[in-house]
């Protein structure tokens, strides 16, 4: 298999329907409103280390996932997820589940009671038959932190505004909490009544490229604040991950200060706690070079990977000039960071990348076939020229 032709699967590995790996299947937790308690992250990562390699991956939209679990025992760790309830029992359920909501809730506030509603509504839309990687962002504290975060339906908040935007569109819906979640699902049925998930898959940013918002999409578009950085905030502590990945044994450490919400960027909040152990793999400088990189899983994890990168991600990281972007890629698919970087490495064999500038995996390199050993000798490839 050729860098450009990496195998694309069209779908996401959920706990119900997982995908095969270079060590395993990946078997991904959508956790209720993004939060484990202190028991349920321990009893997680406990079952990581019965049923899988005991290394935990936090996803780009919130999500854990378990690696190396073999396929004879999938169904005893469905069955352990189910009594924790974590997983749904109907898989149609688990699918439409999708919600990303904003780690820095507070109980009771906005964003917390239209999720608990949004979730409610979906889990009885038994006719809303959605694409597996469709998903709803509830953003809706004073500024919007997610909309760099992949969402197809986004509930934000500015002030005292709220607002529902298709995403893609340059108009929102104003909307009352109260309205929020069902209007999510309107906009849900027009996505698919207007074609949207032609074959089961498409997104709606793509469905934006042929038509209009609907209608009623005419007021102005909340505007959105950056995302937060390692650090207290006023939901509890924040700590980064190392290309987020996590030993089950650092998870359950980092319970033991508190219940755990997962992060889209890599992050996790210990809620409530105002200072975090340092722990193995845990990041808590907000300028630590590390955060510029994004590396996805590599071979020989990850079946579609030519090379590793995690290693050579770790090594460059500290070459990196402030407030510039790395992503290593182990193939043109760019999973780890969809969007274009400052410069990417995309793996073209076994410790071979393309060097591409401002663009995303599949790009075009400014300087193709660099060896993994030129670029430690010679980091200063990296930004030669931009």
């Amino acid at each position: 298999m050729s860098a450009a032709e990496p195998k694309v699967y069209g779908w996401c590995p959920g706990a119900l329907r997982p995908m095969m790996s270079g060590d395993g299947l990946v078997v991904r937790i959508r956790a209720p409103l993004g939060r484990l308690s202190s028991e349920e992250a321990r009893a997680v990562a406990e079952l990581s280390e019965r049923f899988g390699t005991g290394i935990l991956d936090l996803s780009a939209r919130a999500n854990l996932q378990m690696r190396g679990v073999r396929e004879e025992t999938h169904p005893d760790l469905i069955a352990a997820l189910q009594s924790l309830g974590l997983v749904e029992q109907d898989a149609s359920a688990e699918a439409r589940r999708n919600i990303l909501l904003t780690p820095l809730w507070q109980a009771g506030d906005r964003s917390h009671r239209i999720a608990l509603d949004l979730a409610a509504q979906l889990a009885a839309a038994e006719d809303l038959d959605l694409p597996g990687k469709f998903g709803f962002a509830v953003d809706a504290g004073v500024a919007p932190i997610l909309q760099d975060v992949a969402a197809d339906i986004r509930i934000e908040g500015e002030g005292d505004r709220l607002t529902l935007r298709a995403d893609g569109a340059d108009v929102a819906l104003e909307l009352t909490p109260e309205s929020a979640a069902s209007e999510a699902l309107t906009l849900a049925r027009w996505f698919l009544a207007h074609g949207g998930a032609s074959n089961g898959r498409g997104r709606m940013q793509a469905l934006l490229t042929r038509r209009a918002a609907p209608e009623a999409h005419g007021a102005g578009v909340a505007k959105g604040a950056p995302c937060p950085r390692p650090g207290e905030t006023p939901s509890g502590t924040l700590v980064a991950l190392e290309f987020g990945q996590i030993s089950a044994k650092t998870f359950a450490a980092l319970a033991d200060l508190g219940p755990l919400r997962l992060t889209p960027w890599r992050m996790l909040l210990i809620e409530d706690a105002r200072v975090a152990a340092p722990l193995p793999g845990l990041i808590h400088s907000a300028t630590d070079p590390r955060l510029q990189v994004s590396a996805c899983t590599g071979a020989p994890g990850c079946l579609q990977a030519l090379s590793q990168t995690r290693a050579l991600a770790r090594d460059l990281a500290p070459h990196l000039p402030a407030g510039l972007s790395l992503h290593v890629s182990g193939c043109a698919k760019g999973c780890a960071h969809p969007k274009p970087a400052d410069v990417t490495l995309t793996a073209t064999g076994p410790e071979t990348f393309d060097l591409i500038r401002k663009g995303r995996a599949d790009a075009v390199p400014a300087r193709p076939h660099l060896s993994a050993a030129a670029l430690r000798a010679t980091p200063d490839l990296l930004t030669k020229d931009i």
